[in-house]
């Protein structure tokens, strides 16, 4: 079906009155909230009122009653759904829906994605598909915002704003009496007060929602060599609550930055005086978002510590904010030039190539003086984040394992830097508790003991394989075949001693790549070289014996190069042509057969 314009539908024009629309976005690194929020800001210039909210917050069955809608959606993986898409996603696949069922909604997409993978903005397309089969209108068509861009998904998304504003205007005309609003310094998200040092705080949200548990640290053990390269821990949680899980499904737990760093920033904002001062947060302007779990009392240590992101990379959005706060001339006609168009490269060269976090970026803008109440629209939310969960509830009950690489690393600019969130699992002790969440993940096993399972999981993709393999050696099964890859055999094989004593009791077929143990010169080995030298168990496994394939890991070459590594055993044992092999491959997909838990 094709995308309708505004100029198709003149008869259907819309009262002035009904300037509401909402926004539903799903995203996994915050771009697409981020993205939701610049789009409702950008929808005030035409008077209209938006509700932004993260799908996963929006109840499924309340789509029919709305008239318009913006979804935002990101891609993860090999162009799988964000999870916060899913529980909306699988509704709208409902067989029993009617072709009309959206006939009185207007709607249009936009999609964040990254060219460098085949399957680019899919779920953007799969959704714009889906709601026009519905009965949806799609005002204008679907944008796709592109990370590889050198302006970034800023490069699609400027002008598709420009479009869909057009659109809007000519489907809700404007009453006479009333223009655009020329862009200008957007009004602060929030309005906040002051309030006495002896006022009593409330209790901790994140301890008031029932979908986080509280959990005891029992193990923070490095796995990896002592004089290895990267740090690896294994980690294992203990809950008084009895928690439920599958295997593929992940922990969701927010972080805390180091005190440390906390107050060298507010020493550098200037802020160190009042940094213990409490204050009320007012929301505003609810068409912004908020981070999650925000206490209505607080102060700027407790936000810059739990709630907002001083570290991050900052968005070209961040500089055309804080251009509103610079003094020195030479520092505004800088931040200028980097949010125009001509300046793209130089703000890319400036900031995302060397990983310069928002920090930086104002202590080298030294003129900028960031009032208090502005610090939600410049600072982006310090996110959860999500690790696939390393054990089987059955194998370990009232507990959770995480196998997770410590992020530490050295930009471009020789400056250290350390992950948020690895760094604060880093460094708890014994002991120490924190709020853990649970959130379903992609993996389904087969239901059939005879249905055999084929797991691929280098690196620390061999987190969920951990809890798929305990999960069915407890079941009872002997036909899992695990693939693992790593660099070196004493160095950075993750568990291998556990896969070793379940192959030898014959509850496991264990094959390891080690790619840097090889002699100098020779061709390296990876996780889909053994798969192409066992092609014929490839074929048994996944061809006559109809096996589920689950990929985990670094979304980088290694899932092409497994699937093509498939796709030859198709076509060697199988007696499939070139064509019907990728067929079978991609069928094995849609019936659920091929499964991937995959990050970049």
């Amino acid at each position: 079906m094709s995308t309708h314009g505004a100029g198709d539908r003149e008869s259907y024009q819309h009262s002035s009155a009904s300037r509401e629309l909402l926004i539903l976005y799903a995203t996994e690194t915050g771009t697409a909230q981020e993205t939701a929020d610049r789009i409702a800001r950008e929808c005030r210039r035409v008077h209209f009122h938006c509700r932004v909210q993260s799908m996963d917050a929006y109840p499924p069955g309340t789509l029919i009653s709305e008239h318009l809608v913006i979804f935002v959606v990101s891609t993860t993986g090999w162009g799988a759904e964000p999870r916060a898409m899913s529980s909306l996603w699988n509704m709208l696949l409902r067989s029993d829906l009617p072709n009309d069922l959206f006939e009185d909604m207007d709607f249009c997409v936009f999609g964040l994605g990254d060219t460098a993978y085949e399957k680019f903005c899919w779920p953007a397309k799969k959704l714009s598909r889906r709601m026009q089969s519905l009965g949806g209108y799609e005002i204008c068509s679907r944008g796709e915002g592109d990370e590889q861009h050198r302006m970034g998904v800023d490069g699609a998304l400027d002008p598709w704003i420009e479009g869909l504003l057009e659109v809007l205007t000519q489907l809700y005309p404007l009453p006479h009496e009333q223009d655009n609003i020329p862009a200008g310094r957007p009004p602060p998200r929030v309005s906040l007060s002051n309030v006495g040092s002896d006022t009593s705080l409330d209790p901790d949200p994140l301890d008031e929602d029932t979908k986080f548990h509280t959990a005891s640290v029992k193990c923070n053990r490095r796995i990896t060599a002592e004089d290895w390269f990267q740090d690896v821990r294994h980690f294992e949680f203990s809950f008084e609550d009895n928690i439920k899980y599958n295997p593929g499904d992940v922990a969701v737990i927010h972080p805390s930055a180091a005190a440390s760093e906390v107050d060298t920033f507010l020493v550098t904002m200037g802020w160190a005086n009042v940094a213990d001062d409490f204050f009320t947060i007012e929301h505003t302007m609810l068409d912004q978002t908020l981070p999650d779990h925000l206490p209505k009392i607080v102060s700027l240590r407790i936000l810059f510590t739990r709630y907002l992101d001083f570290n991050a990379v900052p968005r070209r959005s961040f500089f055309q904010l804080l251009r509103y706060f610079a003094t020195d001339e030479l520092e505004r006609e800088k931040l200028n030039e980097f949010v125009s168009i001509e300046g793209a490269d130089e703000m890319y060269d400036y900031c995302q190539r060397v990983k310069r976090t928002t920090w930086e970026v104002l202590s080298e803008f030294r003129s900028a003086r960031i009032p208090r109440e502005y610090v939600f629209d410049l600072f982006p939310p310090l996110r959860p984040r999500e690790f696939s969960i390393a054990s089987s509830i059955e194998f370990h009950p009232r507990e959770i394992h995480l196998c997770v690489a410590i992020v530490r690393y050295r930009t471009k600019l020789k400056i250290h830097r350390k992950g948020v969130c690895t760094s604060y699992l880093s460094g708890l002790k014994l002991g120490d508790t924190l709020r853990i969440g649970l959130r379903k993940g992609f993996i389904s096993l087969p239901t059939d003991p005879n249905t055999p399972v084929v797991c691929v999981g280098p690196g620390t993709g061999i987190a969920p394989m951990r809890a798929v393999i305990e999960q069915r050696i407890d079941e009872g099964h002997t036909n899992t075949t695990l693939y693992f890859g790593c660099r070196s055999a004493h160095k950075d094989q993750h568990y291998h001693t556990e896969w070793e004593s379940h192959a030898e009791e014959q509850k496991l077929c264990y094959r390891v790549a080690c790619s840097r143990d090889g002699p100098e010169g020779v061709k390296r080995t990876y996780v889909q070289d053994l798969m192409k030298e066992d092609a014929q168990y490839i074929w048994t496994m996944l061809g006559q014996q109809r096996g589920i394939l689950i990929i985990s890991g670094s979304s980088n070459k290694m899932p092409t190069a497994v699937r093509e590594a498939v796709r030859g055993a198709v076509e060697r044992f199988g007696g499939r042509s070139n064509a019907e092999a990728v067929e079978y491959v991609a069928a094995m997909e849609r019936e659920g057969r091929l499964i991937e838990e995959c990050w970049s």
